[in-house]
This record gives C-alpha cells, sequence and structure tokens, in this order.
C-alpha cells in the first residue's frame, strides 16, 4: 500500500497538467501500468481472502483500507483521461502509433468521450466509487455474514442447512422429502432478508440509471453494453431466442426427469435432479486431475503444464466452510497466477466447475503473457467462451473413453444439466428477469421485494410453461445470484457457451488448426470487440445461425439421453 501512495503521488507530480505532447502521454501511461499492476496484486491479496470467509473482520477490514485507498487514488489520477480527451486528434495519433501497449488505452479514452463529464465531475465520482459499490456488499453481507440458517426436518431427520449445502448437495438430493424439504426451509429462510435484498438492489439499478443519463446515454442498456462493446440487438437476440426456441427442448428434459423419479410431479425443486442418480460416482480431488489433465490435453503440452501447476502450487480452494462464497469463480492478477475458488464435494459436477475455471486461467494466462495490462479486460460478452469451452472439451473426452449406453447417457446429462442448464438455463432467466427489471426502471419504477419476485415469477412460468409447478420459493431466486451487481453479466454466459459450442465442433472436425486458431483468440485479450474475437475463431456472431445451431445441438443430446433412457429401461 505504501509503495502504491508513492507511486500515485510521483505520477501527480510529474503528469498533472504536463499531458501536452504524445511523448508525455505514453510516459504517463508507462507509470500508469506499473500502478496498476500493483493495485491488482494489492486488491486480489485482500479480496480473496475476504471471499474464504465473510466473518474473518479483519480481512474484511483489509479489504476496507484498499478499497478507500483505491477510491483516493482513483480520484487524484482522473486528471489523465480529463487531459488525455482534450488533446489534438493528431497528438493522440502519434501516441497510438508510438506505443503498442498504450494503445488500447487511448483508443478506449477516446472511446468514452462523448460520455465524459467535466474533470471535477469525474475526479468525484472516482472519489466516491467505494461507495457506489454498497449495495453489492450489502448484499454480500446479508447473504454470507448474516443469514444462519437452521436445521430441518425430513423423513423424521434433522438435516444442516446452509447456502452452500443447499446450492450443492440438497438441491441434487434424490430423496425427495429432504430435497423439498430443503428448498422449503431455505426459501423461508432468505425471505426473511428480502426487504434488505431489494433495498440494496433497488440502490444498485437506480444508480446505474442515474449514471446513464449523466453520462448522455440514451438508456440504461446502452449504458451497461457500453465497456461490453456489443451491440442492443446482440443482447436482445441471446435472450429472446433462448426463451423461445430453448425452453421446449428444457420442458421436454423436466419431464423426462419426472418419469425417471416417479415424482407425483415436477416442481422447481426437482430441476437439478441427476438423470441417473446411482450412476454418479464420487471423484476425489485427486481423481479429478487425472480427468481433467486427458480431458484438456487435445489444447496441447503447455495447457496440461498449466492444469498440472494449479493442483502441484495450490492454486485452488477446495475446502468447504460457512462464510465462503458460493459457486465458483477464477481471479488472475496480471502478475501473477491464477487463484480458484470452489467448495468440493466429490461430484461430477465440481469437476466439471474446476475445468470451467481452469478455462478462464488459461485464457489469461495467454492474454496476460501477450498483453499490456490495459489489454486484458476481456468483453464479458466473450469472457466465458474459454471456461465453457472446457467443460465441452471435458465432456466430449469422456464420450470416447466408454461407450457403455448408461455410460453416455451419465456424460450426456452430465453436459445438459450442468454445462448448458447451467449458462443457457440458469443465468439467462436471469438475464430474462434483469431485463424485466431494468425495464421498469427505465418506466420511472421503484423495485421492491414484491415487485422483483413478480418478474422472477413471470420469468420462470414463460420459459417453463405447464411443465414445472413453480412451488413456493421459486418467486425468490432473485435473491440468490450476485450477478445484478455486476452489470448486464449473466447473459454473457449463454453467449460465450454459444461461440464455445461452434469452436468445439470446429476442434472436432479440423483438429490441430482450428486450436491453433483459439490460441490465437486467446491471446488477443481485450485488444478485439466480440465480434472480431469470434471471427478469429471464423465463427459470425453477427448474425442467429450459431446460436440457433447450438440450441439445436442441446435439444440434440437431450433427444439422444431420451431414447439412452428407453433403450437403458428396456435392457
Amino acid at each position: 500500500m505504501e509503495e502504491i501512495k508513492r507511486l500515485a503521488k510521483e505520477i501527480v507530480r510529474v503528469y498533472k497538467g504536463q499531458l501536452a505532447t504524445s511523448q508525455a502521454v505514453n510516459d504517463c501511461l508507462d507509470a500508469l501500468r506499473t500502478l496498476e499492476e500493483k493495485m491488482g496484486l494489492a486488491d486480489h491479496y485482500v479480496s480473496l481472502a475476504a471471499s474464504v470467509d465473510h466473518y474473518d473482520s479483519e480481512v474484511q477490514d483489509q479489504a476496507g483500507q484498499i478499497g478507500r485507498l483505491f477510491s483516493q487514488i482513483r480520484s487524484e489520477l482522473s486528471f489523465i483521461d480529463s487531459e488525455i480527451v482534450e488533446l489534438p486528434d493528431e497528438i493522440l495519433q502519434n501516441a497510438m502509433d508510438s506505443s503498442k501497449a498504450n494503445r488500447g488505452y487511448l483508443s478506449d479514452v477516446m472511446r468514452q468521450k462523448p460520455h465524459r463529464l467535466h474533470p471535477e465531475a469525474e475526479r468525484v465520482l472516482s472519489a466516491v466509487s467505494r461507495t457506489l459499490n454498497s449495495p453489492y456488499e450489502i448484499y454480500n453481507a446479508a447473504k454470507l455474514a448474516d443469514m444462519r440458517f437452521p436445521t430441518f426436518e425430513a423423513d423424521g431427520e434433522e438435516h444442516p442447512l446452509s447456502h452452500s449445502l443447499f446450492e450443492d448437495n440438497y438441491e441434487y438430493d434424490e430423496n425427495t422429502a429432504v430435497r423439498r424439504a430443503a428448498f422449503a426451509a431455505f426459501s423461508q429462510k432468505i425471505r426473511e432478508y428480502e426487504n434488505v435484498t431489494a433495498a440494496a438492489y433497488n440502490t444498485q439499478v437506480q444508480q446505474e440509471k442515474i449514471m446513464a443519463g449523466l453520462k448522455g446515454f440514451d438508456n440504461v442498456y446502452d449504458y451497461l453494453l457500453f465497456d461490453q462493446k456489443v451491440t442492443r440487438d446482440m443482447y436482445d437476440r441471446q435472450i429472446d431466442l433462448i426463451m423461445k426456441k430453448l425452453a421446449p427442448h428444457m420442458r421436454k428434459y423436466a419431464k423426462l426427469l419426472k418419469k425417471i423419479h416417479k415424482l407425483d410431479k415436477m416442481t422447481f425443486a426437482d430441476l437439478k435432479l441427476p438423470v441417473d442418480p446411482e450412476y454418479n460416482p464420487s471423484v476425489t480431488i485427486e481423481g479429478s486431475r487425472e480427468y481433467i489433465e486427458k480431458g484438456l490435453a487435445i489444447m496441447g503440452d503447455d495447457y496440461v503444464k498449466m492444469v498440472q501447476t494449479a493442483y502441484e502450487k495450490r492454486w485452488i480452494d477446495f475446502a468447504q466452510n460457512q462464510g465462503k462464497d458460493t459457486g465458483g469463480f477464477c481471479a488472475s492478477p496480471y502478475g501473477s497466477n491464477s487463484f480458484i475458488l470452489l467448495s468440493w464435494n466429490e461430484r461430477m459436477s465440481d469437476v466439471f466447475t474446476l475445468a470451467h475455471e481452469l478455462g478462464h486461467a488459461g485464457h489469461f494466462r495467454l492474454c496476460n503473457g501477450a498483453q499490456s495490462i490495459f489489454d486484458t479486460n476481456v468483453s464479458t460478452y466473450f469472457v466465458e467462451a474459454p471456461s465453457t469451452m472446457n467443460e465441452l472439451l471435458l465432456a466430449h473426452y469422456l464420450l470416447g473413453t466408454d461407450e457403455d449406453p448408461r455410460f453416455r447417457r451419465f456424460v450426456l446429462s452430465n453436459m445438459v444439466s450442468n454445462t448448458y442448464y447451467h449458462n443457457f438455463v440458469t443465468h439467462l432467466l436471469e438475464a430474462a428477469y434483469q431485463r424485466g427489471v431494468y425495464r421498469q426502471v427505465e418506466e420511472g419504477r421503484t423495485m421492491q421485494a414484491e415487485t422483483l419476485s413478480k418478474i422472477m415469477k413471470d420469468t420462470l412460468h414463460q420459459f417453463w410453461g405447464d411443465a414445472v409447478e413453480l412451488n413456493e420459493g421459486a418467486e425468490l431466486t432473485w435473491m440468490r445470484q450476485p450477478h445484478y451487481y455486476m452489470g448486464l453479466y449473466s447473459y454473457t454466459y449463454s453467449a460465450g457457451l454459444t461461440v464455445a459450442t461452434q469452436m468445439c465442433k470446429r476442434i472436432e472436425t479440423e483438429g490441430r488448426e482450428a486450436i491453433e486458431d483459439w490460441k490465437k483468440v486467446l491471446n488477443a485479450g481485450g485488444t478485439l470487440t466480440p465480434v472480431e474475437l469470434a471471427a478469429l475463431a471464423k465463427i459470425d456472431i453477427t448474425t442467429d445461425k450459431p446460436l440457433l445451431d447450438t440450441i439445436d445441438t442441446i435439444g440434440s443430446y437431450i433427444d439422444e439421453i431420451c431414447k439412452l433412457t428407453e433403450q437403458i429401461s428396456t435392457n
């Protein structure tokens, strides 16, 4: 922190009011790159520790200290962009031509020029940036620190409950009494926090609406999509086509689960059931390593070496503990290795999650090694493509290891219930709900818990129709994901998986040539837009075709699972 303070003060002392030449601009940005790298390392040092245990008050205090310091520094350095945008185009072009490392940064500053406020206003916004993140901090505090779940009773036994136990265990429990009782108890507890969660989320969306207006955007969608470098049409297409075209396939899948498990009815609490719970072998951490190394071997020796290093050098936090972030994520600070968080439950789904996060690690290992720190901020529209690609490669490897129909059904159902369900259903329904929220915000409405629950319930009913009964608590699904505090992020999972599906097909048919194209894409980082990155992989995402083909692919997997089920039941 002391070194960061010193570097920041030096940049202000030397360059404030002095950015009049291309040389001065590049010298300043060179110094800023060094500072940004150190700030990234310090920020990850505390934020990763905080993610592991939200009950650790010392770590949370350290995170607060870093946040306050960074807000102060970004306020002091806001002069850089303000002075750059006032320079003549000739000087800026010369600066971009003179430095590949700074070119992307300068290009982005110029792109933002129509939306920049007065320099003093930009300074103030930077100063309060930490406060602007408060809704997300309040959400996490309520969810991960304040919520303490009681035990629940099912089949005459008491069962412990937590966020992690529910989402990683009970949602998949084949005992219907336990699974539905867990859902009811979980829903009852989170409902107690619906008003504070709604207040935090309402603050977030109203703040975004205000910022959109201040920055000169026509609406909040354009404001939130601006940094992703994609069009509103690309955003709407992803949601509209999946809601319309994928829904029939997933309703068929839901009916299959109901039939296999002999359920009296198919409820929202039953959707995570495995197709074949008895054929779901336990996987140790060490066992996962063999699966992943072999599954990703097609990417080359260097890639496998990265996977081996991740295990050997302890990049991965596997442990289950109270106060730990739910789900999984990978952080890849510039100048360091990646860090992966998940909670290991010895399921094949955990293997797919780990392969997914290692996809992020592999992406940023190449990207961070090839690009300036300014060019590693990959658009969220594309960033989930490398991760979901790994899930597909793992699944296709497994399909080639055993011709037994039951094993094939097991792998295909893992692809549908984990890879595609997670990205094309769970997160896409979040995105459809989120779009509904912003529509009402655009109309000037305030978001209350009751309103948010209604939007979510309507979204779920639109997708599942009469195939799934939305039992009480389904409408509270909006309370369970942090993605709503990250702009228009939820829809990008399906966008990334669309690219990954098409790329995986290329790899299957073209082999090494396709893999080399993919590595070029991973190396490119943020130097290209999502459309350009996909084009480098020979995929055209400006049309409906890749998405429609991906939806057809999911449908074909579900059809095959149904046929294999009939075949297995008659043998």
